[in-house]
């Protein structure tokens, strides 16, 4: 009377290389094939998407906004503003934060319709009362936000480009992950099988 199959025993407690099925191993499953293939797929079309991606969301993205910002600068009226009062200065003058701080003053300014306006915009620090500032308004003379810049709109772009192809990466690393999680459900389940139907052999030897 043979002794009653012994459980399967766990395959390598080590997840095999992406690419160590490519390699002929008396120890490689059909799954392990499966997955090198897949891995080597999976990488030519996320190196290979991801700047072509990048590079046409990016167009697209600084073609839409160009447009925007021409159509809102066609629709708006470019005035000069005077400041009625000092904007306040910044703790280190002559510092790189000091050209880029801007502060709310108020400043009036006369509109395409000829009236007086007065309201609020922001002029870099130090600014005194009397200077001049430019200031977008429309037709009727209120202000308006300013239709981005070159830079703005590059820089968004740039943005926009970088995102995508990002998410190009990441959707085939999720790919990856799902795939491999199944293969390795499918890779356990051989091991199973294959000790299976090798414990009976050792036992009637025993």
């Amino acid at each position: 009377m043979h002794d009653p199959v012994p459980r399967a025993q766990p395959p390598p407690a080590h997840r095999p290389a992406p690419l160590w099925g490519l390699r002929p191993n008396p120890l490689r499953r059909r799954c392990d094939l499966v997955r090198a293939w897949i891995t080597l797929a999976l990488a030519a079309v996320v190196l290979g998407a991801v700047p072509v991606v990048s590079v046409a969301v990016g167009r697209a993205v600084h073609g839409s906004l160009t447009a925007d910002a021409e159509a809102r600068a066609a629709s708006l009226h470019r005035v000069t503003a005077v400041l009625e009062r000092d904007a306040p200065r910044h703790p280190e003058p002559g510092s790189a934060e000091a050209d880029l701080a801007r502060y709310p003053a108020p400043v009036r300014w006369t509109g395409p319709d000829g009236r007086v306006h007065r309201g609020e915009t922001e002029v870099p620090a130090g600014v005194t009362a009397g200077s001049t500032v430019p200031l977008w308004c429309d037709a009727e003379g209120r202000a308006a936000r300013a239709p981005m810049s070159a830079a703005e709109v590059r820089n968004r772009s740039v943005g926009w480009g970088a995102t995508a192809g990002a998410a190009v990466a990441v959707a085939g690393a999720v790919t990856y992950a799902v795939v491999g999680r199944v293969l390795d459900r499918r890779r356990l389940a051989e091991w199973d099988a294959a000790w299976a139907a090798a414990a009976p052999r050792w036992s009637a030897s025993a």
